[in-house]
């Protein structure tokens, strides 16, 4: 049975944490900042943890 390949573009987006959760930047803050209102940006802020099947599905897609 071969191995599964690490998915790279995955890979350089997510980071497993110690314990084994799933850390992501949230989506929507690249460009165009100043059309969203303030209580949208402080909620983009920062990074989030994901949860639940893509969890466990984006764990396998990176290998770890």
């Amino acid at each position: 049975m071969p191995k599964q390949k690490t998915n790279k573009g995955l890979r350089k987006r997510i980071k497993i944490t110690a314990t084994g959760k799933v850390k992501h930047r949230r989506a929507g803050r690249s460009h165009l900042m100043s059309g969203k209102n303030a209580k949208r940006r402080r909620r983009l802020r920062g990074s989030a943890i994901l949860t639940g099947a893509s969890a466990r599905r984006f764990k396998i897609m990176s290998c770890e």
